[in-house]
């Protein structure tokens, strides 16, 4: 079995990706593994040729970004970051890679950051890592903050958390909408979810966080904000219920 662990140690720098490569093509995994250490803000810490294997490494907690092919024997890359995105811990950010390009709506459903179609050039996925690096280079809001900032284009916008109605996600982007204005920027719904955490917003579907504070009005497991309608779907109910439980 082609598996190799990486025990360096790892450099201590904010802006210093760790980075866990998984492809059961002996190739695709060595060329993956050399375009990581030429990046010079990635740091590979292993690479594996299936899922299982490396879920020690990732249970760690110290992968910032794994890079995952989607055609794997056993468990395949789409089922394997789905697992990771509903285990309810934080994980590693995602790049999917892959010989077709039919899966790519598969990558946009368990938030991947970006799906590479193989072959590809260095340009294609230093463009990705760099994605993925601007994505963690935003700071988070904690608890006491009152705003944050997003990445619009070539500048960080202002935006109070409280004014936040609610979030879609859209592509490589989520839409923000304010109340009087939406801005577009680049992020992943999951990170952004992070970057919300400690203050009162929800995820009620696989494309929605919502600002339960925000909400107009609750029918029959459906949110309004204006004339927005969005359902709170099956994965989210449990909790949701939970929140109102004195109303639903």
């Amino acid at each position: 079995m082609h598996q190799k662990a990486f025990r360096r140690t790892l450099v201590i720098m904010e802006h210093v990706l760790n980075c866990l490569v998984i492809d059961d093509d002996p190739e695709v995994n060595t060329y993956v593994c050399e375009l990581v250490s030429q990046t010079p803000f990635l740091q590979l810490t292993g690479s594996y040729d299936n899922a299982p294997a490396a879920l020690h490494d990732l249970e760690t907690g110290t992968v910032d970004l794994l890079i995952l092919d989607i055609n794997l024997p056993g468990i395949d890359g789409v089922t394997f970051a789905r697992t990771l995105k509903d285990s309810g811990r934080p994980g590693p950010r995602v790049i999917l890679i892959s010989g077709s390009r039919e899966y790519a709506v598969d990558g946009y459903k368990v938030d991947a950051v970006d799906y590479l179609v193989k072959p590809f050039l260095y340009e294609d996925f230093f463009r990705a890592v760099a994605k993925v690096r601007s994505m963690m280079s935003q700071p988070k809001a904690v608890p006491g903050d009152d705003h944050l900032f997003l990445k619009v284009e070539h500048e960080l916008v202002r935006v109070n958390i409280g004014e936040i109605r609610y979030i879609e996600s859209f592509k490589d982007y989520v839409k923000v909408f304010t109340g009087d204005k939406m801005i577009t920027a680049l992020s992943t719904l999951k990170a952004m979810e992070e970057r919300v955490a400690g203050h009162r917003f929800m995820r009620i579907h696989r494309s929605f966080i919502v600002n339960l504070d925000k909400i107009d009005s609750i029918q029959h497991l459906t949110v309004r904000f204006g004339k927005t309608i969005i359902p709170v779907t099956e994965q989210y109910r449990e909790v949701f219920r939970a929140e109102f439980r004195d109303w639903l």
